[in-house]
């Protein structure tokens, strides 16, 4: 599986940007397609994941009410919708393919995020 992140940028507390993270290579199945992020001088933290074939998703508390992530069959891609977002959601935001969700086999290249206060 091939994993390509894009949409990062830079945005201000309280802005909204949309990750997308698009597949190829081989069907997702019953893959989980999981985000992450590493902000400046942090190990990489959990923030999402989606089931491709349930649709079920698992959020970290840091961002739940706030993150929406969600999947497009037709695109074969999966979104992470930031809203609200705050200084300390900055990071490079990665994505990732595996069989459930807590294991990752496949991983994208990162987008930069960037909130300023």
């Amino acid at each position: 599986v091939q994993l390509q992140a894009s949409g990062g940028g830079l945005a201000q507390a309280g802005d909204s940007l949309r990750l997308s993270c698009a597949a190829s290579g081989r069907p997702l199945g019953n893959y989980d397609i999981g985000w992450f992020r590493q902000g400046p001088g942090k190990e990489r933290e959990f923030v999402a994941t989606i089931n491709w074939r349930s649709g079920r998703t698992d959020y970290a508390d840091s961002v739940k009410g706030r993150f929406t992530i969600s999947r497009d069959s037709a695109r074969n891609t999966v979104y992470l919708q930031m809203r609200e977002m705050k200084p300390e959601d900055t990071g490079v935001y990665l994505c990732a393919a595996g069989p459930n969700r807590v294991t990752y086999d496949y991983w994208g290249q990162g987008t930069q995020v960037t909130v300023s206060s």
